[in-house]
Parts: C-alpha cells; sequence; structure tokens
C-alpha cells in the first residue's frame, strides 16, 4: 500500500519539476515513459527502463536529481559518453562531478570535496571507479547520503547481453556499502532473459519495470546480399568485391553523416584506407588506437571535418549526434541485440536514416573464431588458482587483479575479470574489501584437489550455456539477414514487442515483397521466365518453388552454393543445406 505522504511529496515534487523541465532543459513536455520512470524514482523503486536510442532515457535521472534531497551516482560505462553528459550538464548549470582514470588529480581533488561538502548533485563514475574503498569512504563521508544510483546502459550488467561488462558486476556490492539507495536501470533494449538477469545481478527489489518499445518507424532497413558460390577463397574475394562496389554507390548516394562498422580492427583499417581513396572525408576508430588518436577521431567526426567512421563496435555508444544518417555494417555482427544498439545510433533527431547490412554468409566464421576466446576454460582457471596457491602458501596478503595480470600472462583483463567471478560464485576463490584475491581453505596439495577440479568444471558448465547462446544469437543474425519478411518485425518478435506489428513498410523487403516477385514470374511469358538450374547441387534464386523433406513447399529467399533460405506458407523462414532442397516439380 502507497503511503499517502509519499504520494502527496511526489506530486509536489512532479508539480515543482515542471518549470525545471521548461527552465533548465528547454523542454515542454514529457516523452512517452519518462513520467512513468520518474514517478517511479521519485517514489524510491528500484526501476528498470527499456527505451530506444533517442527517447530520452538522461532525462529520467537528471531532472528528479535536481529536486532530490541528496546526490545522484550515475555508472556509465563509457569515458566518451560520461564527458558528453558531464559537459552538457555543466553548460546547463547543473552541479556535476565525474570521476575516472582520464580525470586530471586537480579536478578529481575537487569532486571529492564536494561530494564531502555539497548538498545535492550528479557525479559520473565508471564502475571500475565504483570498486575503489577510497571512493566509497568519500560517498560516504559526505554531508548528504546517495538518493539514487543509475546504471547506464545496463545490459552491460547481463552476461547474456552482447556488450558484457565483468567490472559491472561489481556494482551490486558498492550499492549495498552505500546502503542499499534506489537503483534506475537504464538500456535501450533488453530481452526478457537479459531483464531478468539485470534484476538479478543488480539486487533489484520488487523493481517496476516500464519498456517503451524498441520500434523506430524512421529507421529503414536494407540487406544487401553479396554471398557468392564456389571455393572459400574464391567466393570471399567476389564477395569483398561485391561490397566495396555495394559501399561505393551507398556513400555516393548519401549525403548525410554515417557510420561503417565492421567486426576487427584489420577489416576497419582496411575499409578506412579504401573509402579514403574514394576522396570521401573518413575517420577510423578502433580499441587498439591510442586514447588520444580514438579522441582524436571521435572529435573530427563530432565536429563534422569527416563525414564518415569507420570503426569497430568500440565506437557510438552514448555519443549523441542526432543527424546520422546512415550506418552500415560490412560484416554481421553476432547478435540481434548488437545490431539493433548499433543501428539504432542513427537518425536520433527523428528524421528518416538508412541501416544497411552488406551480408556475407561467410562472415559467420568471424563471428565464430571471435567468440572462441571469449569465455574462460578450465585451463585458466587453473592457471589462476596457481597463481593464487603460491601466494597463499607463503605470509602475505592475496593478489589483487593487476598483480593477477602480471602473474598469468597473456590473458586480457576483461577475460580475468570473467575467470575471476567464476571462481568467487564457484566460492573457491574469496576477495576481501580491498579487492584481493585468496584461495578458500581446501583439503589436499592447493590447485590439484578434486575439491577444486568440481568447483572448475561446474564454473565451466554454466559458462558453456552462454556459448551456446552465443552460437544461437548467431544463427538469428543469419536468419534475419536471410529472411523474406519484414525486418522490422523479425527484430521486434526477438525482443519480444511484436504483438500487433504486421508490416513496417519501409525496409527493402516489405517495399520489395517476395509475392511480387512471384507474381512477376507466373504471369511472365516462357521465354522471359529464368531457366531451370540442374545438377547435383543446384543454385536456386529469389523466388523459386522448392521442396525440402519433412517441412514440406515453399519458395527461396536467399541461397548460395552452401545453404538455401526458404519461406514456408506458414510464414516461417528456416535455413538448410543446399543439398537438402530440391525444386519443386511442376
Amino acid at each position: 500500500m502507497t503511503d499517502p505522504t509519499t504520494t502527496r511529496d511526489t506530486s509536489t515534487r512532479l508539480n515543482a519539476m515542471r518549470k525545471t523541465l521548461r527552465e533548465v532543459f528547454g523542454i515542454s513536455r514529457l516523452r512517452p515513459g519518462q513520467r512513468e520512470i520518474i514517478r517511479s524514482v521519485l517514489e524510491r523503486r528500484d526501476t528498470l527502463a527499456v527505451m530506444p536510442t533517442g527517447a530520452g532515457k538522461s532525462l529520467c535521472y537528471q531532472l528528479p536529481a535536481l529536486h532530490l534531497d541528496g546526490w545522484t551516482l550515475v555508472v556509465s560505462p563509457l569515458i566518451a559518453l560520461m564527458k558528453d553528459q558531464f559537459d552538457k550538464l555543466r553548460e546547463a548549470g547543473i552541479d556535476a562531478w565525474r570521476i575516472n582514470s582520464t580525470v586530471p588529480a586537480t579536478e578529481l581533488r575537487e569532486s571529492y570535496e564536494a561530494l564531502r561538502g555539497a548538498r545535492r548533485g550528479i557525479v559520473f563514475v565508471t564502475p571500475e571507479q565504483l570498486t575503489r574503498q577510497d571512493l566509497i569512504d568519500a560517498l560516504h563521508a559526505g554531508s548528504q547520503r546517495i538518493e539514487l544510483v543509475v546504471v547506464d546502459e545496463a545490459h552491460c550488467v547481463s552476461q547474456w547481453g552482447h556488450d558484457f561488462r565483468p567490472a559491472f558486476l561489481r556494482i551490486v556490492d558498492a550499492v549495498k556499502a552505500l546502503g542499499k539507495p534506489p537503483i534506475l536501470a537504464l538500456t535501450a533494449t533488453a530481452t526478457a532473459d537479459i531483464r531478468d538477469d539485470i534484476v538479478r545481478s543488480l539486487g533489484l527489489r520488487e523493481p517496476r519495470i516500464v519498456n517503451t518499445g524498441v520500434y523506430r518507424d524512421n529507421l529503414h532497413y536494407r540487406v544487401t546480399q553479396v554471398s557468392v558460390a564456389g571455393g572459400r577463397l574464391r567466393a570471399s574475394t567476389r564477395a569483398k568485391e561485391a561490397k566495396t562496389a555495394a559501399l561505393r554507390t551507398l556513400l555516393a548516394s548519401e549525403t548525410g553523416r554515417g557510420i561503417i562498422y565492421t567486426a576487427t580492427v584489420r577489416e576497419a583499417e582496411h575499409v578506412a584506407a579504401t573509402v579514403r581513396g574514394w576522396d570521401v572525408a573518413a575517420a577510423c576508430y578502433h580499441g587498439r588506437m591510442s586514447a588520444r588518436e580514438r579522441h582524436d577521431a571521435q572529435e573530427r567526426f563530432v565536429s563534422g571535418d569527416v563525414r564518415v567512421m569507420i570503426s569497430t563496435n568500440a565506437f557510438g555508444m552514448g555519443v549523441d549526434i542526432p543527424d546520422i544518417r546512415f550506418v552500415v555494417h560490412y560484416q554481421m555482427p553476432g547478435s540481434i541485440d548488437a545490431y539493433y544498439q548499433e543501428s539504432g545510433r542513427a537518425g536520433r533527431d527523428g528524421k528518416a536514416a538508412r541501416c544497411e547490412l552488406l551480408f556475407d554468409l561467410n562472415d559467420r566464421r568471424v563471428q565464430q573464431f571471435l567468440a572462441l576466446g571469449r569465455y574462460p576454460d578450465a585451463a585458466l582457471l587453473r592457471r589462476i588458482c596457481d597463481a593464487l596457491a603460491q601466494r597463499t602458501e607463503s605470509p602475505g596478503p592475496g593478489l589483487t587483479a593487476r598483480e593477477l595480470l602480471d602473474a598469468v600472462p597473456d590473458v586480457g583483463r576483461n577475460k580475468l575479470a570473467v575467470a575471476l567471478k567464476m571462481l568467487t560464485d564457484s566460492r573457491h576463490v574469496s576477495r576481501d574489501r580491498l579487492q584481493r584475491y585468496r584461495l578458500r581453505e581446501a583439503g589436499g596439495d592447493h590447485g590439484r584437489d578434486s575439491g577444486e577440479d568440481s568447483a572448475i568444471e561446474a564454473a565451466v558448465e554454466r559458462y558453456a550455456q552462454l556459448a551456446t547462446r552465443d552460437r544461437d544469437a548467431l544463427q538469428q543474425m543469419i536468419d534475419y539477414a536471410q529472411t523474406g519478411g519484414c525486418r522490422w518485425r523479425v527484430m521486434l518478435e526477438y525482443f519480444g514487442d511484436a504483438q500487433g506489428f504486421e508490416r513496417c513498410g519501409t525496409c527493402d523487403n516489405c517495399l520489395n515483397p517476395l509475392e511480387a516477385t512471384l507474381e512477376a514470374q507466373r504471369t511472365a511469358p516462357d521465354d522471359k521466365k529464368p531457366p531451370r538450374r540442374a545438377g547435383r547441387k543446384p543454385r536456386f534464386g529469389r523466388g523459386d518453388a522448392v521442396r525440402v523433406r519433412k517441412y514440406g513447399s515453399g519458395h527461396v529467399v536467399f541461397s548460395t552454393d552452401e545453404q538455401v533460405a526458404v519461406l514456408f506458407p506458414d510464414g516461417t523462414t528456416r535455413t538448410f543445406m543446399a543439398r537438402f532442397v530440391k525444386a519443386e516439380i511442376a
């Protein structure tokens, strides 16, 4: 039952916010979902908000923060995202501070002093900084308590999410240390699995979930099929030639700014060199560049000095550029989650934008390769245990994550964090308040007893489920690229948001439906109809009538010598090895 006093207080603050909305933010009215989220925040309820890119998620904490009797702590995954929001708040005259690894020492001291003395404000921190005990102590020592914790890009907290960040798993520890203030988790997209995992990982208590949907009618989706037949090397070469031609045509037809995404650093650099060769002003951005190089590339794109950004998925999250007119995926991403997040960076101003995938079926091998090293295996867990055992057997504290990076060479920081999470979850390794790791007491020789082996095997088995999930997600991405139906409907079905939705009317399949191809073939004169293809491994064209054993008759949506996607009368599209697909006999 709602406390009447809380209800009156919430109504009073909502009324006061109308003036703030106009005078500070220059906005006359809230968008769908914003009022419900803000009310939930004022009622001190844990809240999970799923809102599409450009729908105004930031306002859902910035506006109430100015009317709360204490601090708003915003956990943000990217320093570039943090800087963008921090600068805009400062320009609006709002008290804001930031704490991350790039902030100068002078500014850090000012931030800590503000935490101890100011009445209210917004402080941005990275999840990595939130693990520091000195920051927790400073937040505790302040004259005002933390009134709200905001977790931006909350899908990063979910091990089922495409952008999983191990450091996000530690947020729940910081929230407990701060007295469990209410949490507002914000994300642009989340399947039911990801929503459940966010709730569990952040320890949300009976949260209010506000989901405004993911559909954006200004995003027009296209898939250009560049898969070709032949041996792997020959097919790859021809597919790249087809991609290059399609990309050059697209850049010539589009006049606005755009992003071209690749799956690998090597391909990003190759595409950037190619595009510059066409006298197109372009920048390149990826994780192997120095921080200065990445900053300069982003600034050149944001300022408009360059028209095209060629990047891995390292670029784009939270970058507020409203007039991006196109997003091209030169290589397919590993999931529909990732594709929606990345393509959704187009058209934040609400105007029409083009989202195009250059689809080569062979690109699935790139994603399969990337997935191989995503999760730790038993051998790595045992190496970590061996390193901890050596410290455990000698006097002194355990090892920090930084020390473990030195003790276990050739392991990335994120992969080590996931491995340590696996070992602490299995209760084989403990972590103290100073973030030092130690083996828990166990009988027998450390690192080789049966208890350790069983704990490691259990942890690896649980994470094997994530690898299976990744394979399924990749196949769903391939199914999207090969579908003959509305592309928006496929994505909405994936997110569980397709009820009542039939067709967008703007994607390539809606503009050129398979039914029209079939009708054109049916009414064409005999001498204009495509010849029947013969041979042991037939090649099929779009619209060809085929039969698949156990599934029946359908029509081809997409095909290569290896695979054929078939649309069946019940509206489903399935992909088969080509040898199982036979031409329908008239």
